[in-house]
């Protein structure tokens, strides 16, 4: 167990990265800046190295498009850093479930060569844990051919199915930087509603699945008057430890891992990364496992709210594109979606403000975009949300769902929507609006 012999300097761990390997990068708030800023400064010495990530959120941009001949990024989930290499073509694009992301490593279908990774310095029994993002980067560790980690006393050690041997590592970098941080977001007018919608549909005693932003963070205030709540998410926020600090999110009604809030990573600032060190009330899983439809409806009452891009007049969701611009990934947004409406008592919810660019485009649209993609599917998504209300599209027909959708749009778009209804059909030619 003697991994201080195995301790090298960024530089020497980039210069283990060869042409043609593929090498896994953490992300989230574990972006490895140690090594990437040591791997740019020798980009030209490689060939055909590719990077598989997925959000990224730590400081720079490190891979530029002339470097793209020597370093590639392939995405499994586009930050903002990449969007424009992406549909520039210089960088790739994989979509995929945040579910399955694993068994790609696994099964060789992604042959990782390396994987870099972010850990907190090991304990007395040689564990270091992989603090702020266990999701994707456990199995990539435990995937690849070489595994080098940055060694930082400032990444939390976080509790659960989150830890790695210091004998399956086989170099250290160490470091001493602040993770990334990711302020809370003021909540507009438009979120607060959308909000207040969702919250009063919601039951003491669920288990909630909810993102970071204005609409989950807004969520998680008007649920004050709530009892006995509980986590079971891929993201954790600073929203869900006031809650918990506040008594209304306690876990005790979860009916897996009771007592327990359940996630895959962690997204916040330096209050969070305190509170989830060595707290025993939070657990990091593998997102093979957090996202897991059949292990999600094992939650009684699981609510998962999402977000959207669009919804067209049938209930197509898309929260990836726009038109055939990608700009970000599907997530998890389906593995929770089909998971919380498996669930004994549980609901989903697609959140959106109505309309974009300063009250000039719906939202709810005629059709999605031309190249759109399909992120949920007419027949998965369930209840859809603006702030003019709430459509409930289960087992609604076309035109039960026309009605529904129109009546959330923004009044503007109303007649516009209805009439396109029409002229396809979806309606009789005497339908109006309720």
């Amino acid at each position: 167990m003697n991994w201080q012999a195995r301790r090298i300097s960024p530089q020497e761990a980039a210069g283990r990265i060869v042409s043609g390997q593929r090498v896994f990068l953490t992300g989230n708030c574990s972006t490895p800046q140690r090594f990437l800023a040591a791997l740019r400064d020798r980009y030209q010495e490689l060939k055909s190295v590719e990077l598989v990530q997925l959000l990224d959120l730590g400081a720079g941009d490190y891979i530029t498009e002339e470097m793209a001949d020597h370093i590639r990024i392939n995405s499994l989930f586009i930050s903002s850093k990449v969007r424009r290499l992406v549909n520039a073509g210089v960088a790739d694009f994989t979509p995929i479930f945040l579910s399955e992301i694993p068994n790609l490593f696994r099964s060789g279908r992604l042959v990782l060569d390396v994987a870099v990774i972010h850990v907190s310095p090991p304990d007395e029994h040689g564990y270091c844990s992989y603090g702020v993002e266990v999701g994707v980067t456990k199995s990539a560790a435990e995937s690849a051919g070489l595994v080098i980690a940055e060694v930082n006393p400032k990444m939390p050690r976080t509790l659960g199915d989150s830890f790695i041997h210091v004998n399956q590592i086989d170099y250290f970098i160490d470091v001493d930087y602040d993770l990334p941080e990711i302020q809370p977001e003021p909540t507009s007018e438009v979120q607060d509603r959308i909000a207040g919608y969702i919250a009063e549909c919601i039951p003491d005693a669920a288990t909630l699945q909810t993102g970071i932003g204005g609409i989950p963070d807004a969520v998680l205030r008007r649920l004050t008057g709530h009892k006995n709540l509980g986590i079971h998410t891929e993201l954790f926020s600073a929203g869900v430890m006031d809650m918990i600090e506040a008594g209304v999110i306690t876990n005790a009604a979860k009916t897996l891992h009771p007592g327990k809030v359940v996630a895959g990573f962690v997204l916040g600032n330096k209050e969070l990364y305190r509170y989830i060190n060595d707290n025993p009330v939070i657990e990091l899983h593998p997102t093979e496992y957090v996202n897991d439809p059949y292990i999600i409806a094992k939650n009684d009452r699981m609510v998962s709210i999402n977000s959207a891009l669009e919804v067209d007049l049938t209930g197509q969701v898309c929260a990836d594109s726009i038109g055939s611009k990608f700009f970000s990934g599907v997530g998890g947004q389906l593995d929770f979606v089909r998971g919380a409406s498996r669930s004994k008592g549980g609901m989903s919810f697609i959140a959106l403000p109505s309309t974009a660019k300063n009250d000039t485009i719906s939202r709810i649209a005629t059709t999605l975009k031309l190249g759109s993609g399909v992120t949920t599917t007419r027949n998965d998504v369930r209840m859809v949300v603006t702030e003019y209300g709430v459509a409930d599209l289960y087992g609604r027909s076309i035109s039960e769902r026309v009605q529904a959708l129109v009546n959330i749009a923004h009044p503007r778009f109303r007649d516009e929507l209805m009439e396109y209804a029409r002229s396809q059909n979806y309606v009789g030619k005497i339908f109006s609006i309720s």
